[in-house]
């Protein structure tokens, strides 16, 4: 096995499952997370910028999704085909547990906010990432990032506590 193949295998088999739930948050849903997940690793494994060390090369992953998803959006190609759904069906025969329907809640609230904002605030508050990094990571001001992550932040607490109401991802019928 060449060097990079046991960096990816390692790599995926330590922080795969991390890596997943972070591209989840950027995109919505499982489908174009894993589409978004396997981009960014060919895109990283592919250059020739990759390092060994396993937690730059997922620094640098995870820095490689956010692009690929502000991206998309720029060229509007791929978020136009989006319907930001990310209620799932229960499976078996019973409902959402109270703990899932308010991950559902949430994951709808995060899914209706831009792509800027849901960036910003994946990146502040699953990432822990300070205002500086998240700005050099999106490539924008750190203003416009304390913007977005205001305006987000505040559309997901009035979201949320609409949900708690009468219901976020289905117009309030529940």
């Amino acid at each position: 096995m060449a060097d990079w193949e046991d960096a990816l295998v390692e790599l995926l088999q330590t922080r795969g499952v991390t890596l997943m739930r972070h591209a989840r948050l950027l995109t919505g849903n499982d489908h174009d997370a894993e589409d978004l997940l396997q981009d960014a690793l060919v895109r990283v494994f592919a250059s020739h910028r990759r390092g060994t060390d396993p937690e730059e090369t997922e620094a640098y992953l995870r820095t490689v999704m956010v692009n690929l998803v502000l991206d998309s959006r720029r060229r509007g190609a791929r978020w136009l085909r989006l319907r930001h759904k990310v209620a799932m069906p229960a499976t078996g025969g019973e409902g959402l547990g109270e703990a899932s329907a308010a991950r559902q809640d949430a994951l709808a609230a995060l899914a209706t906010l831009s792509p800027q904002q849901r960036a910003c605030l994946v990146l502040r508050y699953y990432d822990d990432l300070p205002v500086a990094e998240i700005a050099a990571s999106v490539g924008i001001a750190e203003g416009t990032v304390k913007r977005h992550l205001h305006d987000g932040a505040k559309r997901l607490a009035a979201l949320l506590s609409a949900a708690e109401e009468g219901g976020v991802g289905d117009g309030g019928q529940r």
